[in-house]
């Protein structure tokens, strides 16, 4: 048998190694490039960081793998009823065909000098080095990034540890699309501080030699420009082919991964998927989900079986300092879906306070209401924040239930953890939440309730309130509030925090326990408002609602 693959990303790369160790058959696996295109070799080859395997070949990765025919071409047309596929000056008759093409970045049309020479997508090693020459070629020193996607985020690091000035225009009015508002918030700052001009709201128009000009009409200096805001699927063989397709224009696909010709497959970035918690189509373009389509491929076309569970989108993303990460559904997807939901906010450390690697993680558990069911998790922060939401991805494939969660028993050792995980203290929160156990505002309503003249209470020790607080709260620590109930009002709502949601959750819960019912705990605290408010106060001129910010946990 004669298994031909389109395409030499990760999952066209998979298919090949899984057929390799299954038949004796001949694979040819054909691509456009000769390299094998990884994020890392992105990073490598822009911040310069490193010269070691920053480009890895096709043939490099198949060099001690026997029954692989790596061809460099590029493929023009696919003839179902001939199993042939076709190059400019060659056709590859094939029994079985693999198509993942992956997908192209948008260039487009409407931006009045999009074509200019100093104007980059990047989806591969070829682009990357075409960016990396044309900056060095004529010391480019400026430049913009259209888009706060992966990619955009990634080249907008990549670039500004290579020493250039960096402005990230994004269209809209957040980065990451999978985060919620809250917690890109923090990685608002560290963008910030690190030095990057990161403007929202703003969309390209122009690019011109030295500039780009915006909808706003604001220009921004820049000698070369990098658009990342979103791909398309290489969808014209299989269009072409007269293929499927889906309603969310990925190809369509069965189980098994077979388009509506038996003998050809599809993976990967070109394909329509399930979500595993909506039960809804969607186009996903991440490896993991990829390489696994392209085993199960293998293993039907050699008749193991196969689950399709389908996918719930978990990423991750370095910026920085920091990192990101994701899984299931955010707010946004609950609110756009009508799911009933409910968040457990929390800042705890990653590990032991004692050891002095520890970091604060700001770590967000969505969960459905009123059944208790996980629905996603995001992460935020220095520490080995993508440790937990993979504990989390793991529970949603398992449908758990915050309870389920509560009980989970995780590795403990002080150098890596605490001794209750950020993913068990979620879920004791969540419960809490759920059993209408006490009363929380997120710190996105913090700012409204300060302008509207709110009691609040700051429970923090005097020392940390005179470093910095809320403009208007009362001061009234943990440790005195038993001896000053009479000055709690009990005719009004009452708003309480601490620094990250500890001793406040405490003093409320006392207090419904001397009968205050109007008492409500602030989430995410003192360092979550801090946090939420800071980006925006110094980008816009914004009067704050604190007297001093504070970054840090004790």
């Amino acid at each position: 048998m004669h298994t031909v693959i389109i395409g030499g990303g990760f999952a066209g790369i998979k298919a090949a190694l899984e057929l390799a160790n299954k038949q004796t058959g001949k694979i040819t696996l054909i691509s456009n490039s000769p390299y094998f295109n990884c994020h890392a070799s992105l990073y490598s080859i822009l911040a310069g960081k490193s010269k070691r395997q920053s480009k890895v070949t096709l043939s490099d990765i198949f060099a001690h793998i026997n029954g692989v025919d790596i061809v460099q071409d590029e493929v023009i047309s696919i003839n179902p009823e001939k199993n042939i596929v076709r190059s400019k000056d060659i056709a590859y008759e094939y029994d079985k065909l693999i198509l993942s093409p992956g997908a192209r970045a948008i260039r487009p049309s409407s931006i009045k000098g999009v074509d200019r020479d100093n104007v980059f997508t990047v989806k591969n090693v070829v682009d990357i080095d075409g960016l990396k020459k044309y900056i060095d070629n004529n010391n480019v020193q400026d430049v913009a990034v259209i888009g706060g996607g992966f990619i955009g985020l990634e080249v907008m690091e990549s670039l500004r540890e290579a020493g250039k000035n960096v402005t990230l225009v994004e269209g809209t009015d957040q980065i990451l699309a999978p985060l919620d508002y809250d917690l890109v918030q923090v990685l608002n700052k560290e963008i910030y501080d690190k030095g990057v001009t990161l403007l929202y709201n703003e969309k390209l128009t122009e690019v011109e030699e030295e500039k780009i000009i915006l909808e706003s009409g604001k220009e921004v200096k820049a000698g070369g420009v990098v658009l990342a805001i979103g791909v398309l699927p290489e969808a014209e063989l299989a269009k072409d082919a007269e293929l499927e397709f889906g309603e969310t224009g990925g190809i369509l696909v069965n189980h098994h991964y077979q388009t509506s010709d038996p003998d050809i497959y599809a993976v990967g970035d070109v394909i329509e998927v399930t979500h595993f918690i909506t039960n809804k189509k969607v186009r996903l373009t991440l490896a993991g989900p990829a390489q696994r389509q392209a085993r199960a491929v293998a293993d039907h076309l050699y008749g193991r079986t196969y689950r399709n569970t389908g996918v719930i989108g978990s990423s991750v993303v370095k910026i920085f300092d920091y990192t990101a990460a994701s899984t299931g559904l955010n707010e946004k997807d609950c609110r756009k879906l009508g799911i009933d939901y409910d968040v457990a906010y929390i800042i705890p450390k990653d590990k032991v306070g004692l050891i002095p690697s520890a970091n604060p993680i700001h770590f967000k558990l969505i969960f459905q209401v009123p059944t208790g069911q996980i629905l996603g998790a995001q992460s935020v922060g220095m520490g080995t924040v993508e440790k937990r939401v993979d504990v989390i991805a793991a529970m949603i494939m398992n449908r758990a239930n915050i309870e389920d969660l509560k009980e989970l028993e995780l590795c403990y050792s002080p150098y890596y953890t605490t001794a209750k995980d950020a993913t068990n203290m979620a879920a004791l929160v969540a419960c809490n939440l759920l059993n209408g156990e006490y009363k929380q505002v997120r710190t996105s309503e913090v700012r409204s309730l300060v302008e509207e003249g709110a009691y609040i209470i700051d429970s923090r020790e005097r020392v940390e309130y005179e470093a910095g607080h809320i403009k208007g709260a009362v001061n009234i620590p943990l440790s005195e509030f038993r001896d000053r109930l009479d000055e709690i009002p009990t005719d009004r709502p009452v708003y309480v925090h601490c620094l990250s949601s500890q001793r406040s959750y405490y003093m409320v819960r006392e207090l419904n326990l001397r009968g205050y019912n109007n008492v409500v705990n602030i989430s995410g605290s003192f360092l979550g408002i801090s946090l939420y408010e800071y980006f925006t106060d110094v980008t816009t001129g914004r009067e704050p609602i604190v007297t001093n910010y504070r970054f840090k946990l004790l």
